[in-house]
């Protein structure tokens, strides 16, 4: 693999930033390092970058605020962010900021670059051949699979981060029918799901604010009570 892809890792521990520097330069990548929000704009601005790997404890402004300025500055960034093994709360957050993803630490050297590698392939084009078996009526939006857009009825686009838009994706892929909450979780964050993850409920609610009529009485994305979510085939949404 050549260096074509660029990783920067934000983090004030010296010593985790050395390991995922020498491991990801090792498997071809070019990495930049930042110990705080201030280095982490100085590197973004002189250098492009494909994935930012961000911990959520920093000093002073920390990773949850550096990461919805950063989703609000760059809609189409790969954005992982590191939390402590039992901050739950962080990762809900953190998703709700625009996170693509998130590891725990300690974490591991090759499940991170499984993340990152997810986070990549969907930056990847997909062919437009065959374009328009591509594309899903959803109500009043379109969703087409694949340029990754979300657009109204009018033409205005949807700015969706990855994790929303292959939430959507999967749902569309079964329009009309209940898709478990452990599917889902598998088909975007290919990690398995726990009664206590709050992730996919998470993505759900952004894309009701987004595109639902009233979010608080759904009539596109429908609960499936013990089951998961459905995506509504006839919605006048």
């Amino acid at each position: 693999m050549s260096a074509t892809h660029s990783l920067l890792v934000v983090d004030d521990d010296p010593l985790t930033c050395t390991r995922v520097k020498a491991y990801f330069e090792r498997e071809g990548y070019c990495v930049r390092v930042a110990a705080n929000g201030d280095e982490m704009w100085d590197c973004l601005h002189q250098h492009p970058t494909d994935v930012v790997l961000l911990d959520i404890g920093l000093p002073g402004r920390d990773g949850l605020e550096l990461a919805r300025e950063l989703r609000a500055h760059n809609a189409s960034i790969g954005l992982i962010l590191v939390t402590g093994r039992n901050d739950d709360i962080d990762k809900i957050v953190g998703l709700e900021s625009g996170a693509d993803d998130y590891v725990t630490k300690p974490f591991n050297a090759r499940e991170l670059l499984a993340r990152v590698k997810i986070v990549l392939r969907r930056l990847r084009p997909v062919s437009t051949a065959g374009a328009s078996g591509l594309q899903r009526k959803l109500g009043k939006w379109t969703l087409d699979l694949a340029q990754r857009k979300l657009s109204a009825a009018d033409g205005r686009q949807e700015i969706l981060t990855r994790g929303e838009f292959d939430l959507l994706a999967a749902l569309a892929r079964h329009l009309g029918t209940a898709v478990e909450r452990e599917r889902l979780m598998q088909q975007v964050f290919h990690r398995s799901w726990d009664p206590s993850d709050r992730t996919v409920d998470v993505l759900v609610a952004r894309l009701r604010e987004k595109m639902e009529k009233d979010p608080r009485h759904p009539e596109l994305i429908v609960t499936v009570r013990g089951v998961g979510y459905l995506l509504a085939d006839n919605a006048a949404s």
